[in-house]
């Protein structure tokens, strides 16, 4: 295939897609997969350039993997996480210069080298931002940990990093545009100075196994779910509090899927050492975790778009989780919102469980109505229109594709 400059007359894209992990692997790179999947799936021609890929997509234009020999996956740590990161950008710009693509689109830590190539040769470059600003997350993350006491590894994704945060900045000024997957992502970089105009809003999805939502039997005791990482950004304490005080702790069960980090497990101790409370560990069957529970809660304090939130609807589970959470869903009507840290409110949503179990039944069906607005095939659709609202702010003509 070849691309030249034209008019939009068959409403194909070109797009160079650049992931610096390995796609299709567990967290981004389930994310990044289903985007380029949709993609495909839609028509439009996608030159991916990745780490390697844990789970092939069938009809890219072209397929460069930067850390891959044949089946042989290369650990980013066996070059070093900077130079692999660095190597991969200068590959993504390679392809930019070659392809000359309508858009590109970038993740973190590997994307300053290609979006300088993107607006070379006039495309929209756009940096996906999976979280909200990292200064904002630091901060954030931060100052629960110091209220808690608890100590974040060097390694943590979210322990501050000055490097990573300056190399982000620099792709920030570089990008046309960022993509933000909800509205506390992109009202976090507003606040740090961000252009609302160079902010793109789009959605994250998930899949379903098109099986219809199971009924929950009324004479079962209720089960709230938190299923994550189980760390103090996600907020799993505050969940915990609400639940000590509340009506539901001598009716319901609190079941929590997930690995605590050592310096969280000694907050969280007396935390779990309570009624109704069962510490399950890490799942590999989420789906079937949420399938058994009346209500996921996720009270985190930083997030992007929290895939889970998705997949709760999917399976009739009513989300109760924080306003940082990125959930795609209507107060009061899929699920029930609160402020970051707001224990009271949470403790509120328990008794309102307790007390109105039709109120949640109500909330499950309207949740799993919600399928085709939380489906992958309509966050790629929210994609493709932004990637054309960047094309039209950027003023340029999108290529033809010839076959």
């Amino acid at each position: 295939m070849t691309s030249y400059r034209g008019s939009e007359s068959n409403g194909r894209l070109s797009v160079v897609y650049s992931f610096p992990h390995a796609i299709g692997a567990p967290g981004i790179g389930w994310t990044a997969w289903n985007q380029v999947t949709e993609l495909v799936a839609a028509g439009h021609e996608v030159h991916l350039v990745s780490a390697s890929v844990a789970r092939p997509i069938p009809g890219l234009a072209s397929d460069r993997r930067v850390l891959q020999r044949g089946r042989v996956r290369i650990p980013h740590r066996a070059v070093g996480r900077d130079r692999a990161f660095a190597f991969h950008d200068r590959i993504g710009a390679e392809l930019v210069r070659r392809v000359r693509p309508d858009v590109v689109h970038t993740w973190p830590l590997a994307a300053e080298r290609t979006l300088r190539a993107a607006a070379e040769v006039g495309a929209p470059g756009l940096r996906e931002a999976p979280n909200t600003h990292t200064a904002h997350a630091y901060q954030v993350v931060a100052e629960e940990c110091a209220r808690l006491g608890v100590e974040l590894p060097a390694d943590a994704s979210h322990a501050a990093n000055a490097a990573h945060l300056a190399r982000e900045e620099r792709e920030w000024a570089a990008a046309a545009a960022v993509l933000a997957p909800s509205d506390a992502v992109a009202r976090s970089f507003v606040a740090r100075g961000h252009d609302p105009e160079r902010i793109l809003r789009h959605r994250y999805g998930a899949r379903s196994d098109g099986a219809p939502a199971a009924p929950r039997r009324s004479d079962d005791p209720p089960v709230v779910l938190f299923l994550g990482r189980v760390e103090p950004r996600k907020g799993l304490h505050h969940a915990l509090r609400a639940w000590a005080g509340s009506r539901l702790r001598d009716s319901g069960r609190f079941v929590v899927h997930g690995d605590p980090i050592p310096t969280y497990a000694a907050v969280l101790a007396p935390l779990l050492d309570q009624p109704g409370v069962e510490m399950r560990g890490f799942t590999r069957d989420p789906g079937a975790a949420l399938a058994a529970a009346d209500v996921l809660v996720l009270p985190t304090v930083e997030e992007g778009s929290a895939l889970v939130t998705y997949e709760a609807q999917l399976a009739g589970c009513v989300p109760l989780v924080s306003t940082a959470a990125g959930a795609y869903l209507d107060d009061g009507v899929h699920g029930l919102l609160h402020e970051p840290g707001d224990v009271d409110a949470l403790r509120a949503q328990f008794d309102l469980l307790a007390d109105h179990p039709e109120e949640f039944a109500r909330m499950s069906a309207a949740a799993a109505a919600h399928a085709p607005e939380l489906s992958w095939e309509a966050a790629g659709r929210s994609l493709v229109a932004a990637y054309r609202a960047a094309i039209a702010r950027r003023g340029g003509a999108v290529h033809a594709v010839a076959e």
